[in-house]
């Protein structure tokens, strides 16, 4: 497939880098902002290559859980992982709400150093997917990026409240 759907969130920081990217490698400031508007648990987070990061989101008495395999670690310049839905024993499963949805993502973060600001670019593409997952993750990318956003902003009030 030749068009590959690829989500992109751009956002800058008013702060370094280095800042920027313990939000993303510390489990408690990443409980704080990562899955907006639900209760994150951090059960596990081994920021190296082959590291893994275990993520359970609740809300109304559901949990979704997701694993993290990390490919690339380059402190604290980049990230890249492999992102996937997953049963309470973190094997990676079909997304119970989203049957087509990619059962594998990459995700790669990147934190660009400008000046005294942080521009952090994230890119989510489908990994080894089919043309349905293809297809489910195209359709979904608006919402995505709701989700992003509102992790984002409150990205921000962390960011700011580690400098004051």
């Amino acid at each position: 497939m030749s068009d590959i759907p690829t989500y992109v969130l751009e956002r800058e920081f008013d702060a370094p880098r280095e800042i920027v990217w313990r939000t993303w490698t510390e489990p408690e400031l990443l409980a704080r902002w990562y899955g907006p508007n639900v209760e994150t648990i951090v059960h596990h987070l081994d920021v190296r290559p082959g590291g893994l990061w275990l993520n359970e989101m609740r809300w109304d008495g559901n949990s979704n859980y997701e694993r993290v395999e990390y490919t690339e670690v380059n402190p604290p310049e980049r990230l890249v992982w492999l992102h996937s839905v997953t049963d309470a024993d973190w094997n990676v499963v079909t997304n119970p709400m989203m049957p087509d949805w990619p059962r594998v993502l990459l995700t790669t973060v990147t934190f660009e150093e400008d000046g005294s600001r942080t521009k952090l670019r994230l890119t989510w593409v489908p990994h080894e997917a089919s043309e349905a997952e293809f297809a489910c993750f195209a359709a979904a990318m608006e919402g995505i990026g709701k989700g992003w956003g509102a992790g984002m902003d409150l990205l921000a009030e962390i960011i700011a409240e580690l400098q004051s």
